[in-house]
């Protein structure tokens, strides 16, 4: 009686369900002659319909039956049933809380199976996917476990609308029970006034009694609705056939109910014209409740004419709601194909992986777009929705089966790069406080760059490590330029101190002396240098005073090798006070790839000579001849530094 389960009509908001074998309920007719006075008052004669008019008079009386049970089971038809399938789980939590909290618990039963179906469906999806990620990261299937705190809020809402609903109904049974045994006692009651032995006034007070009784019954189990109202006329009319010995209180009946009757049809050929076919619906319920509950019967003359014309009207509104659902289905179809397309167009992205991090994060996208536009796309025939669920979530889960293989080699790539990341902030850590800045500063940052070659760690780690790898670094290059900045403050000061001496530079005067002269030069020279090196930035200094040693060279008549070798040797003493092994090494390979490429103009020179088809008198011989012997001053002179740069070596 109060089984949910059974609840398997076609409600008035267009969700179909399987169809439920019901008797019909019907205009009463004419008792049979024929018949005994007992099957007449048991048996009840209803009139010929063929199975269209049936199905519509048998989908209102159901429903109708069930929304007689309670005032409150006919809430569920202004309910918007809303598109639970494209709702993510978080709305359908908050949608169930506030059905259960704002709605009557016995109105909301279709609304809660649907969101419980839907959320179930998606829970389990989400589940699964997790459980994946966890095998795909080394987990074993078996010790993995999931919980989320949108599962649990759903869990208990609806544990309360659970609550709520067993309370609701174990109290309305006892009620229903208590409100069908007065009805069936009214039925007796009512049998019991034919052929009483009393005045026909009293007799039809005590049946108007009867009937105020009955109005105010209460509701009964669905199960017995449409049986017992159907006894129930068929004894009101008998009683009016009983009453055909005073006409003038039937008629008057009579005449009453069917203009009520005739107001009735008349609403309900209105509704025909609505387009709202489900409201139009609800609207025909009412009037048929109000036909069947709180009016008697015509006289005979009439009876099978209105309720033709009702039933006429009723048909023309089940029709339309039928082609409405028939539009609906062909709407589900659509939607289907819709659906089928996506699920194709996550398989394509599933057969082109990418190969990088970027490519899945773009394709992890596209796939959440694809997922989103299906649950968006409206529902699928109901045959074919278990099938296209089951087809979306393995095109899906194929999907991610690919992500996570890509991820989890990912992962043992990174972690390899971790530990090579981790030998560089060793070194790092290792040499931070080292004083041999010429041999350290390459060090330092040949890690760096190879620290930004290695790639990319486990995310949990990355901000740890960089963090101390940079600290380290940090602290290195910060002793570095507050030892470049002592040094720096010091080459400023010998460029002041050069700056000036070029200035006394100026007033020099050769004495005349050849050799005193030349002494008093490399005094100059040896000045120069003890004044210490000047900043980069201020190099042309030394490019200037060297100017000035060629300008004094020259006034001496000093032979250019001569000159160049003691001006070298000051760059010599340079060098050999820098304690730079590769300055010097520099300066080395500059030396003797000079010395080759001077060989080699020598070489080439001689080679184009003997081409030269002229006597050695020929200007172009002579020209070349110089050239030669002008090169071979020049290797002289670079073998010279050579040598001078050896001697620093071996000193």
């Amino acid at each position: 009686m109060l089984d949910e389960k059974n609840d398997n009509l076609q409600d008035a908001d267009g969700e179909k369900k399987q169809e439920t074998t019901v008797e019909t309920t019907s205009e009463p007719q004419e008792t049979r002659q024929d018949q005994t006075p007992k099957e007449q008052e048991d048996v009840v004669e209803e009139p010929k319909q063929n199975a269209e008019d049936e199905d519509a008079h048998n989908e209102i009386d159901q429903s109708n039956a069930e929304d007689a049970e309670d005032e409150g089971n006919k809430d569920r038809h202004n309910i918007p049933l809303l598109d639970y399938h494209a709702m993510n789980m978080e709305k359908l939590v908050e949608e169930l809380g506030n059905l259960v909290s704002k709605q009557r618990v016995q109105a909301i039963k279709t609304h809660v199976e649907q969101i419980k179906s839907e959320f179930d469906l998606k829970y389990q999806d989400l589940y699964e996917q997790k459980r994946d990620d966890f095998v795909a990261d080394g987990g074993n299937e078996i010790d993995f476990s999931y919980t989320s705190s949108t599962k649990k809020n759903f869990n208990e809402i609806y544990g309360i609308y659970r609550e709520k609903r067993n309370h609701y109904y174990k109290s309305l049974e006892e009620r229903l029970q208590s409100n069908l045994e007065i009805r069936l006692e009214i039925i007796e009651k009512l049998k019991g006034l034919i052929n009483v032995e009393e005045n026909i006034n009293d007799t039809y007070k005590h049946f108007k009694n009867l009937q105020e009784r009955w109005r105010n019954a209460g509701p009964i189990p669905r199960v017995q609705y449409n049986d017992v109202w159907r006894t129930y006329h068929h004894h009101v009319e008998r009683f009016y056939d009983f009453l055909d010995l005073n006409r003038e209180l039937r008629d008057l009946d009579f005449k009453k109910n069917l203009e009520e009757k005739l107001k009735i049809i008349e609403q309900a050929e209105a509704l025909a014209e609505i387009p709202d076919s489900n409201k139009a619906f609800r609207e025909l319920q009412i009037l048929h409740k109000v036909w069947k509950e709180d009016l008697g019967p015509v006289d005979r003359e009439h009876r099978e004419e209105i309720w033709e014309r009702f039933s006429a009207a009723t048909k023309t509104i089940h029709q339309k709601r039928q082609d409405y659902f028939k539009n609906q289905d062909e709407i589900h179809e659509v939607n289907l194909v819709a659906k089928l397309e996506i699920i194709q167009k996550i398989l394509v992205i599933t057969e082109k992986p990418a190969n990088n991090h970027s490519g899945w994060q773009k394709l992890i996208k596209e796939i959440e777009a694809l997922r989103e536009e299906f649950f968006n796309a409206g529902r699928v025939p109901y045959k074919d929705n278990e099938k296209t669920w089951s087809a979306f979530k393995d095109a899906v889960r194929r999907f991610n089966r690919n992500k996570n293989s890509f991820y989890k080699n990912l992962k043992k790539a990174q972690h390899t790069n971790l530990d090579k990341k981790m030998e560089l902030v060793k070194i790092a850590e290792a040499n931070k406080d080292s004083d041999d800045f010429d041999q350290t500063t390459p060090l330092m940052k040949k890690i760096q760059a190879d620290w930004k070659k290695i790639g990319h760690v486990p995310r949990k780690y990355s901000d740890k490590i960089w963090n101390e790898f940079k600290s380290a670094c940090n602290h290195y290059f910060n002793r570095l330029h507050e030892r470049k900045n002592e040094y720096l403050k010091d080459e400023l000061e010998a460029y002041d101190k050069k700056k000036d001496f070029m200035e006394s530079l100026k007033t020099y005067q050769l004495s005349g002396d050849k050799e005193k002269d030349l002494e008093q030069i490399k005094s100059f020279i040896s000045q120069w240098k003890s004044m210490g090196s000047v900043p980069q930035n201020k190099k042309s200094i030394e490019g200037k005073f060297n100017k000035v040693l060629d300008a004094l060279f020259k006034k001496l008549d000093l032979g250019k090798q001569k000159s160049e070798l003691i001006k070298y040797g000051n760059k010599v003493d340079q060098l050999a006070s820098s304690d730079n092994e590769n300055l010097i090494q520099n300066e080395r390979i500059f030396i003797r790839r000079k010395i080759d490429e001077v060989k080699s103009e020598i070489r080439q020179l001689e080679n184009n000579l003997q081409f030269i088809n002229a006597d050695d008198d020929n200007p172009i011989v002579m020209d070349v001849r110089k050239n030669i012997d002008k090169h071979h001053e020049d290797l002289e002179l670079w073998k010279a530094k050579l040598k001078k740069l050896k001697n620093i070596e071996l000193e």
